[in-house]
């Protein structure tokens, strides 16, 4: 396979030179793998934490900045995080208001953010936790013990980090992304295996006219196989899949998300389809975002995320964020 890489071991340590060079606005500290902001800690405001395995651009670091996180933590690709960089990451941006660690749950994460916590507490940090488990497809899957986390942790990290700006307490901080992690499902679907660098070749074989519906973000396996489908065919499944669950009884957000080697062209075809589908379900869309956001390295297809919405919760959607991979009302 070819990439665009130096060499697999220094893959992650390029990838945030890179980020610093693209980025003064951001603190990339390479050895220690942690990307914050450069202004924190902001006097006042909970600092939000979060991280996971490499591979899935750009969940974490390219969501830090005003409006959203205040540091992220880069594993070494699809591995979490080590408890010594979200101890130091959350030091780094604790103004004595307290720190929201916002973890996907896979088995790793969850135990290493759970000793950094205990950790920084034991320094004088207060941090509160929210596990992000939206993933509908399966339970107890690869990594997993309950539902994988995918794309409501961008939903999470963005309405909790206009909270958080606002400059409210961390128990109000941590109830918010608590709800909206509970207003969340997601379904996801490839067409095409991932490939790691380390490996250098796909890491599961999907044949050329299948796919698979309900794959996690690593390339763990999905609820069935089954010949390629339409567009609508895949949206009207992914709906279905996350409604049976939901249940929404008023507007959603709506992330219609690629894995990292989908076209835009074909995502915002996906994404009428899903508005179509949810519209003759009468679910009504408040607003939509489409692009590549959890990704999974070279993996081809899509994923579908719904959050239900108060008026609240859509305030602080719109609220003005400035990071590298998301931006408006600045």
């Amino acid at each position: 396979m070819k990439m665009l890489i130096n060499v697999p071991e220094t893959v992650v340590a390029d990838a945030l030179r890179g980020i610093a060079a693209a980025h003064p606005d951001l603190t990339v500290d390479v050895e220690n793998r942690v990307v914050a902001r450069r202004d924190a800690p902001v006097a006042g405001k909970v600092g939000l934490v979060s991280g996971g395995g490499s591979g899935h651009e750009p969940l974490h670091a390219g969501f830090v900045g005003p409006g959203m996180l205040s540091a992220a933590c880069p594993g070494e690709v699809f591995t979490s995080p080590v408890p010594d960089q979200m101890v130091r990451a959350a030091a780094a941006v604790d103004s004595g208001a307290g720190v929201l660690f916002v973890v996907k749950n896979y088995t790793g994460d969850v135990l290493n953010f759970e000793m950094a916590a205990e950790l920084a507490e034991d320094e004088g940090v207060q941090v509160a936790q929210v596990v992000v488990d939206d993933d509908v497809a399966v339970s107890d899957s690869t990594f997993t013990a309950g539902r994988r986390g995918t794309g409501a942790t961008l939903f999470v990290e963005k309405i909790a980090g206009a909270l958080a700006d606002e400059g409210a307490p961390l128990d109000r901080v941590a109830a918010v992304a608590r709800q909206v992690n509970g207003a969340s499902r997601s379904f996801g679907v490839a067409l095409g295996a991932v490939t790691t660098p380390a490996k250098g070749s796909p890491t599961f074989d999907l044949p050329s006219g299948e796919l698979e519906l309900g794959i996690g973000i690593h390339g763990e396996p999905g609820r069935e196989r089954r010949p390629m489908m339409t567009s609508g065919e895949i949206a009207d499944f992914a709906v279905n899949a996350i409604l049976e669950d939901l249940r929404p009884t008023g507007p959603v957000l709506a992330l219609v998300n690629g894995m990292g080697a989908t076209p835009l062209l074909e995502l915002y075809g996906f994404n009428a389809e899903v508005h179509r589908a949810l519209s003759e379900r009468g679910v009504p869309v408040a607003r939509t975002l489409v692009g590549n956001y959890v990704t999974s390295l070279d993996m081809a297809g899509c994923s579908v995320t719904l959050c239900q919405v108060d008026e609240e919760l859509l305030r602080l959607w719109d609220a003005p964020v400035r990071t590298a991979a998301l931006r408006w009302g600045c």
